[in-house]
């Protein structure tokens, strides 16, 4: 172990984890972990407190008694190492920032009592006053708030107040503590708080950069940026690189927004509509685009994946919300909102923002992806609904049982879960003479994955499967997790249904907020991925914006491949038939067929739109 980490390529925080990781280990080696952190401490490697705290937990794991006489010495050494270079406390990536084993709620802090307007217990911090946390949130000369704090507080504290209001009340406990300061030591005391202060900006507009879309948050940010680069050509140039990558950050999402408008106005236009006025537009179909089921398992993680990075932290949150109407600072989480943004397209709240999630441009990418699950599941219900023939129908369920599992394989399980509630879809589900020339039992196997039964256990444990390879992973193919995202907002949800944000006693209920923002923040990891496939700019294309069909034109299109079986098939048909516009589809709104008839008389004559011609 000691030869793998003396690898230059390593990080200083792989260094650590792989130190902390062996330290767990029971036949740990004593002196192979002692030389390790020798050598660490040698070369310089900095752990933070968090990961000093870490180490001293684990010290008592280790019986190698040599090593336990000379563990204390190094750590000593290291702690001396830290003090003297006077860095900022580790900012590890979200998926360390959680780990019990690594985080206490407040470093700082050893007693069990209330200190300050917040309340601990065994050393974690459990509540406090909103002050008394936005207080806990600013650093001063000797303080520096743990990023762990910092993400829960600035994922929590919307429910309270708004961004930019928390952005006033920083700046100007900022600006106060500058002016208490004794003139004679001004110089002294910006040089010590002006890299934190950077730092925790640093953190806001790197984590939160959607906060700073309101122009009252970056007229803030500014004012407080300025005071502290002024007079000095260091901290000038590095507040000139937060606000260009934040400005570079606001611009992406601008454009990403703006493409998602268009692609939403190119697939406005129902299939059926097309199939009446543009015949020949679509005459492709998804196996002509992209006859690799691999490939489209690739092509859909890429959409996945660009979805996912563009959703903030906070979204989960504004998404849910609901101001009281009686009480403007009383924001409740609402099961309504729940299931009113999660269910289908036409259940969404429309433009009545209030009724459901507040600020709705909040949540627009939130959004976009839910909608995009929603895009895929009647895409897959449309391409196996088209076909005429039966074997073309069950040739494409195989083909999107391939492009299933292969998703499985890859860890999509958000596109895993959208094709089979396409092929679940009633439209999809009745054909039940295609569904008999289908090899079914590797879509069995994909069902009993994804089995909502005890509460979707066998999806959590091949997610926590995918989890723990990602966190091993040598490549980005394995670091690859995508959750089912509805599952992953109900789990948020529901996560805090039980629990008030506020005590008794007014105190913010932190114990709580900490617990969400530990399920947020595993997902701010997972969307980090970069996606390690080659773009096929053809199948993107197809898979965003060719036209579905709505639910009538696909019962319409299931029940001229095979007619209605019953009297409510029978009645549904003829109602959907007689609507106004249909019948100028002949093909379309032909006689109800004879459901016992294994050739329908359709399909003598009518030109098969997968491309195969007459049937």
């Amino acid at each position: 172990m000691a030869e793998e980490c003396s690898n230059e390529t390593l990080s200083d925080l792989t260094k650590a984890t792989l130190l902390t990781s062996e330290l767990h280990n029971p036949s740990a080696d004593g002196g192979a972990a002692s030389q390790l952190l020798l050598s660490s401490v040698g070369a310089g490697v900095f752990f933070g407190l968090s990961g000093i705290e870490s180490l001293v937990e684990q010290l008592h794991r280790v019986s190698d008694v040599t090593f336990q006489t000379v563990f204390p010495r190094y750590l000593l050494a290291l702690l001396k190492k830290e003090l003297a270079q006077g860095k900022m406390p580790q900012t590890p990536p979200f998926a360390a920032m959680f780990d019990s084993s690594s985080y206490n709620r407040n470093l700082y802090q050893t007693k069990e009592d209330n200190c300050g307007g917040l309340y601990y217990q065994d050393n974690n911090l459990l509540s406090g006053s909103l002050e008394a946390l936005i207080q806990h949130l600013v650093p001063n000369v000797d303080y520096y708030p743990d990023r762990t704090y910092i993400f829960t507080f600035l994922l929590s504290s919307r429910l309270f107040m708004h961004p930019y209001e928390l952005m006033a009340k920083v700046c100007h406990l900022c600006i106060e503590q500058q002016r208490l300061s004794e003139p004679a030591l001004d110089k002294n005391w910006t040089q010590k708080i002006a890299p934190k202060i950077l730092q925790l900006l640093t953190e806001w507009t790197e984590t939160f950069p959607y906060d700073f879309r309101d122009e009252r948050m970056m007229r803030n940010l500014k004012e407080l940026a300025q005071r502290i680069a002024s007079g000095d050509e260091v901290y000038r140039k590095n507040v000139q690189q937060l606000l260009q990558n934040l400005i570079r950050k606001l611009a992406a999402v601008t454009q990403y927004e703006e493409v998602l408008a268009k692609i939403d106005a190119t697939t406005s236009t129902d299939r059926l509509t097309l199939l009446k006025t543009k015949p020949q537009s679509i005459q492709r179909d998804i196996i002509t685009v992209c006859n690799d089921p691999y490939v489209l398992a690739q092509q859909l993680t890429h959409i996945e994946l660009e979805r996912l990075n563009y959703i903030g932290p906070e979204e989960f949150i504004q998404a849910f919300v609901q101001k009281d109407p009686l009480n403007n600072d009383k924001i409740e989480i609402t099961e309504t909102a729940v299931y009113s943004f999660l269910g289908n397209p036409e259940m969404w709240c429309g433009n009545d923002s209030k009724s459901c999630y507040g600020d709705r441009k909040k949540t627009r990418n939130l959004e976009a992806y839910v909608e995009w699950f929603n895009r895929l599941s009647y895409l897959v219900a449309t391409e196996i609904c088209m076909p005429v023939k039966k074997k073309h129908r069950a040739r494409v369920i195989e083909y999107f049982i391939d492009v299933a599992r292969e998703c499985f394989n890859i860890g999509n399980f958000n596109s895993l879960m959208a094709i089979i509630s396409g092929m679940n879809m009633s439209p999809v589900s009745r054909l039940k003479k295609t569904w008999a020339k289908v090899k079914t039992a590797k879509f069995d196997i994909l069902e009993h994955q994804m089995d909502p039964s005890s509460n979707f256990y066998n999806y959590r444990t091949a997610l926590r499967g995918a989890t723990q390879r990602s966190l091993t992973a040598h490549s980005n193919r394995e670091k690859i997790v995508i959750p089912f995202f509805s599952l992953l907002i109900k789990d948020i949800y529901f996560l805090n249904e039980g629990c008030a944000n506020r005590l008794p006693n007014g105190h913010v209920n932190f114990e709580k907020f900490w617990e969400l923002a530990k399920q947020v923040s595993e997902f701010m990891t997972w969307k980090q991925v970069e996606c390690p496939f080659e773009r096929d700019w053809k199948i993107l294309q197809y898979l965003l914006s060719v036209p579905v069909f709505s639910d009538d034109a696909l019962y319409l299109a299931s029940y001229e491949s095979e007619g209605p079986e019953n009297h409510i098939e029978k009645d549904r048909w003829k109602t959907l038939s007689c609507r106004g516009g249909v019948r100028e589809n002949k093909d379309l709104c032909s006689c109800v067929p004879d459901s016992h008839a294994e050739t329908h008389p359709r399909e003598a004559n009518r030109t098969n739109t997968c491309g195969h011609g007459p049937t």
